[in-house]
């Protein structure tokens, strides 16, 4: 049995195809451009104002375990995301322009959920997007030390930074959402007693 084309099969084939081609594991606000970065190689950058609370980056790959983690090449998990204890995203072998956001002790971004990067305060025109790695990760695989020049500066990243209490402070509300089960499982609940007889 054989079909006769509809007309317009062809355009929608062809916007099948073209819609596919345009796909990727990320997502990048049009309000960012990726750029050379004299510290850290590549990085992304403000095109206009971006307000507090708007989505700048949806980092996407496969998911993998742990051990599977660790059999990856060094360069390969530095483009990485941890999003569970032993769960971590991967981005493709070739590095997208989503995959640029680089790490400050003093960031303009954090996390929401486990792959959403969000301004979590005004970023001005030309400025770079950043987040503290200790916002997303739980574990030693990205451990360097850092350049990122802030007066908050630790001058080392470690996988154990989530932990450190004055970052708990300062993020709350921005780790990835396994750190801050973490965190909140981790945290004494105070409990208020009511003062002499009330």
């Amino acid at each position: 049995m054989t079909t006769t084309p509809r007309p317009g099969d062809d355009r929608r084939r062809s916007s099948v195809v073209d819609a596919d081609a345009a796909l990727s594991t990320s997502w990048m606000s049009p309000k960012l451009a990726p750029a050379d970065v004299a510290s850290a190689g590549r990085g992304s950058y403000a095109r206009v104002e971006i307000s507090p609370g708007e989505v700048v980056v949806a980092f996407g790959g496969k998911v993998v375990a742990g051990n599977v983690f660790a059999t990856l090449p060094a360069d390969r998990r530095a483009l990485s995301i941890q999003i569970a204890d032993d769960l971590y995203l991967v981005g493709p072998e070739q590095a997208e322009p989503h995959d640029m956001v680089n790490h400050s002790c003093d960031p303009n971004c954090g996390i929401m959920g486990s792959i959403l990067l969000v301004a979590i305060r005004p970023i001005a025109v030309g400025e770079e997007l950043c987040y503290d790695y200790a916002m997303s990760d739980g574990s030693p695989y990205d451990e360097f030390d850092c350049s990122c020049g802030t007066a908050r500066c630790r001058r080392r990243v470690t996988g154990n930074d989530w932990s450190r209490p004055e970052l708990i402070e300062r993020y709350r509300g921005w780790y990835s959402a396994y750190l801050q089960a973490r965190i909140d499982r981790d945290q004494p609940v105070l409990s208020i007693q009511p003062a002499g007889g009330c």
